[in-house]
């Protein structure tokens, strides 16, 4: 089976780890603090924060900003469930903005539409979760101008898109135009730490408290004693009700090594998706807009004259591990129960309809896509059209 997505572990990087495991600490020491230095050096963000995960990234995000109870927060449904998911653990109410169907992405036009309706009765949301679908970069200098004027918190679900820039050449995470921005390091990512996420800022007071939030809420700031506690080196205090999302040194020592290959991971994924933009071309499929600004996570095409489920099936029968990215988020049982139905975003839905997710990683060979384009063009021969 050729898969939608592999990691790639270098001797480097085992060495990295097992570095680590050699070392008196295996969490709290030093490895976090250069990994997060790494990737806002390479980001040019001011602040990175480490985490567990991509979704602990963005619930710190969340509570950074104060969502609360009462709060509206958008994002687009066309995602994995933890975009919407974060504003919810905040007790937050949640709504979606359509995609564009060229882009994939939150929809310009969709947006101002809404805020200016939203504006009319009071509901504005307090954030919006902007995703970088696939690793394409949303329109960002666009989205902070039609937000602008409604005051809106935005935050970068950029967990697809490490290592890809803006149309204007502002790498993903610089948070050129928004607060905050959320990496995964999730092992189909662009980099790997196993397991583990980031929030990247500029401002160093939402630095501090993500840091607080992902450490339980607890702080070791004399500053903040109250004075009878100030000389005791023992002492620490809980100041907010805050988690355990710390990312072990292990994680961290692995993240840092792959780093020093991003660039190259990326590169890689470019490459093969020109590729597959010459070999599908005469196939009856719509392919992804070609960005040579994207971190390339994943190669969706979208049918046009074929079931999904049909090519679906026939393709993992013949040993290409296509997948599907993602059942819109307003279709799932928990989101129903909360009053969304299906017909409420035509665009995602549409895509979810006829999407499927080709194998796309940066050690694939020419062999692999070869055969995953072969395979794909006699299914496509073989099923019956709609």
């Amino acid at each position: 089976m050729i898969p939608y997505g592999r990691h790639k572990i270098y001797p480097e990087d085992i060495d990295a780890v097992t570095a680590v495991l050699k070392d008196s600490l295996l969490t709290q020491g030093e490895q976090v603090p250069q990994f997060e230095r790494a990737v806002c050096e390479y980001t040019g963000a001011k602040y990175g924060v480490a985490c567990n995960s991509g979704t602990s990234g963005l619930h710190l995000a969340c509570l950074a900003l104060g969502v609360k109870e009462g709060d509206i927060v958008w994002t687009v449904p066309n995602s994995f469930a933890a975009s919407a998911n974060c504003a919810r653990y905040c007790g937050a109410d949640i709504d979606f903005v359509d995609i564009d169907p060229q882009t994939r992405n939150l929809c310009l036009n969709h947006l101002s539409q809404k805020l200016n309706e939203a504006a009319k009765h009071n509901m504005l949301p307090k954030a919006l979760v902007v995703v970088h679908f696939a690793g394409h970069s949303c329109d960002m200098a666009s989205v902070a101008e039609i937000t602008k004027p409604f005051g809106i918190a935005l935050i970068e679900d950029a967990a697809h898109a490490l290592g890809g820039k803006d149309a204007l050449g502002n790498a993903v995470g610089k948070c050129t135009y928004s607060l905050m921005t959320v990496l995964s390091f999730h092992p189909v990512k662009s980099i790997t730490s196993a397991e583990g996420g980031m929030v990247l800022t500029n401002d160093a007071n939402l630095a501090t408290l993500l840091r607080r939030y992902s450490t339980h809420g607890i702080t070791r700031d004399e500053s903040l004693f109250d004075t009878e506690n100030r000389d005791q080196p023992w002492f620490y205090t809980q100041l907010e009700l805050g988690y355990n999302y710390r990312l072990s040194d292990l994680h961290a020592a692995l993240g840092r090594s792959q780093m020093m290959r991003l660039d190259s991971f990326v590169s890689a994924r470019l490459a093969l998706a020109k590729q597959y933009d010459d070999l599908l071309v005469e196939l009856p499929i719509k392919r992804p807009l070609l960005d040579e600004n994207s971190a390339w996570h994943l190669y969706t095409i979208e049918l046009v004259n074929h079931e999904r489920e049909a090519v679906f099936k026939a393709l993992r029968g013949r040993g290409i591990g296509v997948n599907v990215h993602y059942i819109p988020i307003h279709f799932h049982p928990y989101y129903k129960a909360l009053g969304f139905t299906k017909g409420m975003f035509p665009n995602a839905e549409t895509y979810y309809k006829n999407v499927i997710t080709l194998p796309l990683f940066p050690t694939m060979t020419n062999e692999e896509q070869s055969e995953v384009v072969t395979q794909l063009t006699e299914v496509l021969k073989s099923e019956v059209t709609k």
